[in-house]
């Protein structure tokens, strides 16, 4: 039996645009007459998803992943092409929509269930479970109508999540209710997680994608334009965010106007453990042209304890005149997810104004007080347009490869060096 759980071929999603009201209701009455123009939601996608697999949807707002899972979930019908798909659905992705506000929790639970194709029996079974789940108390014998939205999606998000489904289609819900509901949201999708279910998983927030997603796509205006590692995928998702053509070639984007080719340059980076994958790109007014760490006395390191006081240097050289740039540094681990990182916007550092030629040399100078391994530096300089839009000048991710150790044991990611009393009563 095979083990593809969905399979999506040739799959095109219009909707019909009009400029008026008028035109919409003449097209409609009148034989022969159309005023639309074709909006193409989705466009020609095809995709298969296995068993097990956990697949997160990247792109931006108006891409087409809402639309591709209303879908998948039988809400919303395709255009052409189809969708095969072998295996229970529940979907975390209109929570609610199956509820009656005019009945009770209670009854709500048992309609809930019979939309997902439950019996009586079945749904009596996971009944104190889906209660216990969504913790609403005595509201539960109270008309939905009555409920607060939190208590709504307390309660939807238990029976959505309760029905044991052969595929999870989560978008954006991860984060209903208050800290100890949500805790127990992810605990619920770990669980879903070391069962083998197949989930797609579609959140703005690229660090759920690499907590939780073995697999990517990214969807630009309606098209699958990246299918691969998450890793792979979130890097290439951070240059569409800040409006870098992902399908450009990679070398024509960056103009190099550093000779590095000059030996009587010394550089800090080649003393140090550069990256050989570094992933850089940006929009040429400016460009990273070195960076280091050091420690207190100035030397350069690769490797230091998790103590130490360390100072991350990057040099910056402008090509044309930029006001108030920002300046950058993420500390992030080998899998890409961001551990630690500040700017100096965050930071609330004037920058100042920078003509074409001159150089800038932005230090960065911390404690690190994280767990021992190994890590990456990136460094970027980046600044906001008249419109308000974070354009990115230059960036250089995962550009330096370093290591942090400990003199004494650390639990989790963080060291604390706590003051202990002990006292006695």
């Amino acid at each position: 039996m095979s083990d593809t759980v969905i399979k999506i071929t040739n799959l095109v999603k219009e909707y019909k645009m009009f400029k008026s009201k008028k035109d919409r209701l003449f097209e409609t009455i009148i034989p022969g007459y159309e005023k639309h123009n074709t909006f193409r939601a989705l466009d020609n996608l095809n995709l298969e998803l296995k068993k097990g697999e956990v697949l997160g949807i990247l792109g931006k707002n108006g891409a087409g992943k809402s639309t591709l899972l209303k879908m998948v979930t039988g809400v919303t019908t395709q255009t052409s092409g189809t969708i095969e798909v072998n295996g229970k659905i529940s979907s975390l992705l209109e929570l609610g929509a199956a509820f009656n506000p005019e009945l009770t929790g209670y009854e709500n639970i048992y309609q809930h269930g019979q939309v997902m194709g439950l019996s009586d029996e079945e749904i009596k079974q996971k009944e104190k479970e889906i209660i216990e789940f969504a913790d609403i108390g005595e509201h539960l014998a109270q008309p939905v109508k009555t409920y607060s939205s939190g208590m709504f999606a307390r309660l939807a998000f238990a029976c959505a999540i309760n029905v044991d489904p052969d595929i999870l289609i989560v978008d954006e819900v991860l984060s209903v209710g208050d800290m100890a509901f949500q805790l127990k949201c992810f605990k619920k999708f770990e669980q879903f997680k070391e069962k083998g279910k197949t989930i797609i998983f579609v959140t703005h927030n690229v660090a759920d994608v690499l907590s939780n997603c073995n697999r990517a796509i990214i969807l630009e205006n309606g098209r699958k334009t990246f299918d691969g590692s998450v890793k792979d995928g979130v890097n290439r998702y951070k240059k569409i965010i800040v409006g870098i053509n992902s399908d450009e070639d990679e070398t024509k984007k960056i103009i190099k106007k550093e000779n590095e080719n000059n030996n009587n340059i010394e550089f800090w980076k080649d003393k140090l453990n550069k990256n050989p994958n570094m992933i850089e790109y940006g929009n040429n007014e400016a460009e990273v042209i070195d960076y280091g760490s050091f420690d207190s006395e100035g030397n350069l390191v690769n490797v230091f304890d998790n103590q130490d006081t360390i100072t991350f240097k990057s040099k910056i050289k402008f090509y044309t005149q930029v006001k108030d740039p920002i300046f950058t540094l993420t500390i992030k681990d080998f899998a890409g997810k961001d551990v630690a990182g500040t700017n100096t916007n965050i930071e609330k550092v004037i920058t100042g104004n920078f003509e074409a030629g001159e150089t800038a040399i932005a230090e960065f100078t911390q404690k690190m007080p994280i767990a021992p391994g190994k890590y990456t530096v990136s460094f970027s300089c980046t600044k906001y347009n008249l419109q308000g839009d974070l354009e990115a000048l230059s960036r250089k991710y995962d550009a330096l490869l370093i290591e942090i150790i400990t003199t004494k044991n650390t639990v989790g990611l963080v060291r604390l060096d706590s003051e202990i009393k002990i006292s006695k009563i």
